[in-house]
């Protein structure tokens, strides 16, 4: 009997602004393999890196997965054929393909994945890796897609969700995307709290659908299968889509926020959280934005709150001494600001006491108290009775002791919704009989 092998495949950087999607590259190979019988041991994982990487396109995600196979030399020369075709390098794409035949994954993977999660690597730091851990590799261009290809593979899930992808006909590639708003809200009312994201309730706007020219429809993120493929009964659309693959993921959870930022790893680009208190008066600028200052161990850290965001409000009602957590990607410096943290939470702590001095007032007249000059104490001009000193009056505060985050339409793809706030999703486990891949029409 031939041996069984146990395959690891992860793939990255296949798309461009203008095309493609490696979510698609990943459907297209999860089609073929089906076909052939290939057994697949968890679902394909599209994990999101790093959101702040300035040359990636649109989620920065990547794919892998892991399958059972007496043939994995037949299998690598398919992939390699399909992500050359599926991969748009006329348009900048820079895949990168990895192969890793083990059952279980070497720690140095996840410590890599992590890094990747915030941190901005080098596509020479992966080729170093795969060289070093024997990974057969295949990439073009620059080979920048290595890095999320390893990453993908090396995922070490402490929650997560799962996104059912929908995927149109190549005959409707770039055209316009239609389906019933209502349906999406519909859908939403119906199967939430076990999807997530799915329609803003305030502005009357779809959040499934991409806007570029890629393959995808549109995409349903949730907790676990039923409630996607449920899902997709109730959005209505005209257009005959070509099938969908369930995926699980890293996205609402958060993940890319977890590192603490420090005065020594606050790089351009990196992502995390940091803890310290309001050093200064928040600045309002032209457009609404609000700019303000931290302090955390002896280091000040300007951090900025975008209009977008519809957060402005809670960071222009800080004050000097605030104590308040808060995470986002670090945007490098330019002429008029040193590195700024782009914020995409605000969690207070604690509030100082807003307190105004003024005038006394007099308890027969009613009326405040006029000073009688520089330390000569207060006088009621009617009655003539005074007062020696101010009177010390606390001011409600706007804000909260409690977590603020973005208007949903502004989340980020890793951003945790505050409905999984306290979810930790470990219960989705892979089942062979879960409709998890369907190409409509077989």
């Amino acid at each position: 009997m031939e041996k069984e092998t146990i395959l690891n495949v992860g793939f990255d950087d296949t798309d461009s602004p203008k095309g493609m999607c490696t979510t698609f590259l990943a459907y297209k190979i999860v089609d073929l393999l089906q076909k052939q019988k290939t057994e697949f041991l968890d679902f394909p994982r599209l994990i999101r890196f790093n959101p702040n990487i300035p040359w990636k396109t649109r989620g920065n995600g990547a794919v892998s997965f892991k399958i059972k196979t007496k043939n994995p030399s037949k299998i690598k020369k398919q992939i390699k054929n399909l992500v050359s075709k599926y991969s748009d390098t006329e348009n900048g794409a820079n895949p990168g393909l990895v192969f890793f035949e083990s059952d279980s994954i070497p720690s140095e993977f996840t410590k890599f994945s992590k890094l990747a999660l915030w941190q901005l690597i080098n596509r020479n730091n992966a080729k170093t890796f795969a060289k070093k851990n024997n990974l057969e590799i295949h990439f073009q261009g620059n080979g920048q897609g290595l890095v999320g290809a390893i990453g993908a593979i090396g995922y070490d899930f402490q929650d997560h969700t799962l996104e059912l992808l929908s995927y149109r006909k190549k005959s409707k590639f770039g055209k316009e995307r239609k389906l019933s708003t209502a349906s999406v809200k519909q859908m939403q009312e119906k199967t939430s709290p076990n999807t997530f994201n799915s329609f803003d309730t305030k502005k009357g706007r779809v959040l499934i659908t991409p806007h570029g020219p890629d393959p995808v429809f549109y995409g349903v993120r949730g907790e676990n299968v039923d409630s996607l493929v449920y899902a997709t009964k109730i959005i209505k659309t005209t257009e005959k889509l070509d099938g969908y693959m369930i995926f699980k993921s890293n996205q609402g959870t958060g993940d890319h926020l977890k590192n603490e930022l420090t005065f020594e790893n606050m790089k351009p680009y990196a992502s995390g959280k940091i803890s310290g208190i309001v050093s200064n008066t928040p600045k309002i600028v032209k457009g609404g934005h609000v700019f303000f200052k931290i302090n955390s161990n002896n280091h000040e850290f300007w951090c900025a709150v975008y209009k977008p965001t519809g957060m402005t409000k809670v960071a222009s009602n800080l004050l000097k001494g605030d104590k308040i957590s808060v995470g986002g990607g670090v945007r490098k410096a330019s002429k008029h600001f040193p590195r700024i943290i782009n914020l995409e939470f605000i969690n207070i702590v604690s509030l100082e006491k807003n307190t105004t001095l003024s005038n006394p007032q007099c308890n027969k007249c009613h009326k405040k108290m006029k000073s009688k000059g520089i330390n000569q104490g207060f006088q009621c001009i009617r009655c003539g009775k005074k007062d020696s000193k101010k009177i010390t009056t606390e001011i409600p505060r706007d804000i909260k002791q409690q977590l603020y985050l973005p208007k949903i339409s502004a989340h980020r793809h890793l951003s945790r919704p505050l409905q999984r706030i306290r979810t930790i999703n470990k219960s989705s486990k892979f089942d062979k009989s879960l409709s998890w891949f369907c190409v409509y029409g077989k």
